[in-house]
């Protein structure tokens, strides 16, 4: 079965010396070519790819570096869509300026930021370049990825506040799906489902997510039957496992009409 996949990576980061151990590269599945990523993209089967650069260490300016990559990437392979590395860190400014004039570049569809390395959504000092994302996006009819993940500024309580800022007319793709328990529990409990009834253009994966998750949002999908067209399938590749994220969620939606919109439709809705 060929799969689309929503969010995977291209580009090796240098080694670091995370939580104050020894520098280590554990993202060891890292591509650092386009050949490489087609290779991977044939192994698995996987029919459409959303590519974004590499990025998790402190030094911004390697991720943003890989930008032009994932856009030759997408222009060699009809496969391949591109995602560019933005920031909405001030001191970011001039390499996301830079980022951003990439945007009308064919195969571009997605802008991808997140306040893993510094920075909050409700920060005055970031709302400028949160505006000038927001406003590149709508102008050139593009995708904001935004990761999540459990406390600090990349929890769902704050990401939220670009989902009510933005989302009226900008797609916003929450990557993680709110990233671990708590973020599962407040988005499928409600405020996933409240978002769309309110209208806003909002849209995850699940890459990442704990077991219960998955099997949960597809029983929610059809008890309240929305939201059926706002999931897609994740590898997160090389942060995640293509098999491991396909075989949950496979297990978890079946194959029926659930299963092409995650793998197929919704993909194409967003992308093609």
């Amino acid at each position: 079965m060929y799969v689309c996949d929503a969010h995977r990576h291209l580009g090796v980061l240098p080694a670091y010396p995370f939580y104050g151990g020894p520098p280590v590269n554990p993202d060891i599945t890292a591509r650092a070519t386009i050949d490489e990523l087609i290779v991977d993209l044939d192994a698995e089967r996987t029919e459409r790819a959303l590519v974004i650069p590499n990025y998790g260490v402190p030094d911004v300016a390697v991720s943003f570096g890989f930008n032009e990559l994932v856009v030759e990437a997408a222009a060699r392979d009809d496969r391949i869509r591109a995602g560019l590395w933005v920031s909405p860190r001030p001191q970011d400014a001039e390499l996301t300026a830079k980022a951003l004039t990439l945007a009308a570049e064919p195969g571009v569809r997605v802008l991808k930021l997140s306040f893993l390395l510094g920075g909050h959504p409700t920060d005055d000092a970031v709302r400028p370049q949160l505006d000038e994302i927001f406003a590149t996006a709508r102008r050139h009819g593009l995708v904001v990825h935004v990761h999540t993940s459990p406390g600090a500024a990349s929890d769902i309580d704050h990401i939220g506040h670009l989902i009510e800022t933005y989302a009226d007319d900008v797609p916003l793709h929450l990557v993680h799906f709110g990233g671990g328990m708590s973020g599962h529990i407040k988005l499928i409990g409600s405020r996933f489902f409240d978002w769309i009834e309110a209208g806003k253009q909002v849209y995850t994966d699940l890459s990442w997510a704990i077991g219960f998750a998955p099997g949960w949002l597809a029983a929610e999908i059809e008890r309240r039957g929305i939201g059926h067209d706002r999931v897609l399938f994740a590898s997160d590749q090389p942060w995640g496992d293509h098999a491991g994220e396909l075989a949950r969620m496979r297990a978890a939606i079946g194959d029926g009409e659930l299963a092409d919109q995650v793998f197929h439709r919704t993909f194409s809705h967003l992308y093609d």
